[in-house]
């Protein structure tokens, strides 16, 4: 049977916060009323997190365990989990419980009541991270947000509920290295956003130092923007008008005899060659971004409804239903202009001669109710 809910939690070196993680989510999912699943992917972690997660699954029965063959990093462990949930709705959440598993209920009744195909975590209060982690954050988001036009909320991470069809649309794409924070968010699917205060790690190290932050920094702005690309075609621009004018400069120098023999032409070749070299590479630049654009293979749109499909039973989770039914005024008045239009549509079919027609035949008269006989 299929689940309504799917929890996806990455894992690498978690032996210390597992057993607290377990004590918290199961009573809570269990308490929903709802069928679920929790897949627990196991990044090649190097400690007892395996064997704690195959202690819990005999426990535990709706306890997937995914492990990985070798530590893939943080977002390739997201993607294999949702590749592996089978949930109508699927969250991903961190093992550190520094996003309190609690408002996962809310997330879901806020993706049914509003229809939305996303609901993202955003913190309201980090004041148990850093200082030096809460600005790099929020200057992270603005840098990538005016590099590739993307709209990310800042204060959200990977702490979100994904419908079916968002999750089937992440699935589809082809390319490497994802970033899902600022994926889902460019798939631009209906939204909502449920409120939270982040707490301290529960146990164990951040698996995100320093370095893996700045790994992150870079796959995000290398798969969200062209603009490094784009440098080349406005340094080739810029320097070609300087050298234009460089030139210019020359000879009006030369005009004025401020210059040695050999000066002006020598200037005059290197500016020009160095500014068709430029344009060159800017040139280049625009086709190697358009190429780089067509190997992500991003889908332009995603159907969501489709009335031959639903009508022959033949769709499935991701189709999303039409809205809720009409209201009783909005029936009469498309009654009404429906029995209009057919009016006017059988209009012309009357203006017809109509074609001889073969006498009726006499029928027998019916026999009288006994109620008739009777009166």
């Amino acid at each position: 049977m299929v689940p309504e809910l799917s929890v996806v939690i990455p894992m690498y070196n978690e032996e210390e916060v597992l057993p607290l993680l377990v004590e918290r989510l199961r009573p809570l999912l269990d308490a929903m009323g709802t069928t679920y699943e929790v897949v627990a992917v196991d990044d090649g972690s190097k400690d007892l997190t395996a064997a704690l997660l195959q202690r819990y699954h005999r426990e535990w029965p709706a306890l997937r365990v995914v492990r990985l063959r070798a530590n893939a990093g943080h977002q390739a462990a997201i993607s294999a989990g949702l590749v592996s949930a089978l949930g109508d709705y699927v969250v991903t959440i961190d093992a550190d419980l520094q996003d309190p598993p609690e408002i996962i209920p809310q997330m879901l009744a806020a993706a049914k009541d509003d229809g939305v195909d996303v609901v993202y975590g955003v913190r309201n209060d980090r004041s148990t991270d850093t200082w030096f982690k809460r600005v790099s954050a929020r200057a992270f988001y603005r840098f990538i947000g005016l590099m590739s036009q993307t709209s990310a909320h800042a204060d959200a991470g990977d702490y979100r509920l994904m419908s079916r069809a968002t999750v089937d649309a992440i699935n589809s794409l082809p390319e490497h290295n994802r970033v899902l924070r600022f994926i889902v968010p460019a798939l631009n699917f209906p939204s909502d956003t449920v409120h939270y205060k982040r707490e301290e790690r529960a146990a164990g190290d951040s698996k995100y130092p320093l370095l893996k932050m700045i790994k992150l920094s870079l796959d995000s702005l290398t798969g969200f923007s062209t603009a490094p690309l784009r440098l080349a075609t406005f340094a080739g621009f810029g320097g070609a008008v300087l050298a234009v004018l460089l030139v210019l400069y020359t000879f009006i120098s030369r005009s004025q005899g401020h210059t040695v023999a050999g000066w002006t032409s020598t200037v005059a070749i290197v500016a020009g060659v160095g500014a068709v070299q430029l344009v060159c590479v800017g040139i280049l630049g625009e086709y190697i971004g358009r190429m780089y654009g067509h190997m992500q293979g991003r889908p332009t749109y995603f159907i969501a409804y489709d009335s031959m499909t639903a009508d022959s039973g033949a769709h499935g989770p991701t189709d999303t239903p039409l809205p809720a039914q009409p209201s009783h005024g909005h029936i009469q008045a498309t009654s009404v202009g429906a029995d209009d239009h057919l009016a006017q549509a059988a209009e012309p079919e009357l203006a017809q001669p109509a074609e001889p027609t073969q006498p009726a035949q006499p029928t027998q008269p019916a026999e009288p109710e006994p109620s008739q006989l009777r009166g």
